[in-house]
């Protein structure tokens, strides 16, 4: 079983990501048994069957880059968990994607990193909403993954304002009032 990072802690990841082969159809494509997270396409596909699934807080579903969150947004009510899919490091769609949930939206509950997600982004990937982080099976060691939560807290105040924090530094800290100029 690999290991996220979820609210700050290294946990036991309890959930399957299911992933399209080519060919496979989104109506038709077998779910494996347990907590999983699903495709939009599959999600849009079968919505009326799954929803007793994401109500029983065993299904999520994840967005690709390419996907827009709005397409979700009557069902984040009922969606536990939801995913957004980095194919690649340098692919930043995700970041906007997890700044639309959480601001636009209004989203609360779990929102997960997924695919390439390296220890160099986790700290950019809480500032724009993720609370929990799933870099690739086998990508860390657990002592990896502790050093990575250790440099979480390198900076301690943001200087600018985001998901997390929305109120930049300037406005967080009190500052005297000015002095009048002596003539």
């Amino acid at each position: 079983m690999s290991e996220i990072i979820k609210n700050g802690q290294i946990h036991a990841d309890e959930w399957t990501v299911l992933r399209l082969a080519e060919g496979d159809d989104a109506a038709t494509v077998a779910l494996p048994a347990g907590r999983v997270i699903v495709p939009l396409a599959v999600w849009l596909a079968r919505r009326e069957t799954l929803a007793a699934h994401a109500d029983a807080g065993v299904l999520g579903v994840w967005l690709a880059g390419s996907d827009d969150p709005a397409s979700i947004e009557s069902d984040l009510s009922r969606l536990q968990l939801i995913a957004v899919d980095f194919p690649k490091f340098a692919d930043g769609r995700g970041y906007s994607i997890a700044a639309l949930l959480r601001s636009r939206y209004g989203y609360g509950g779990e929102l997960r990193a997924i695919g390439d997600v390296l220890r160099d982004q986790f700290f950019y990937l809480t500032r724009c909403g993720f609370d929990s982080l799933q870099p690739a099976a086998g990508k860390y060691t657990t002592a990896q993954l502790e050093a990575a939560l250790a440099s979480l807290r390198t900076f301690s105040e943001p200087y600018q304002g985001a998901v997390d924090r929305p109120e930049p530094l300037f406005r967080r800290q009190p500052r005297p009032a000015a002095q009048k100029a002596q003539a």
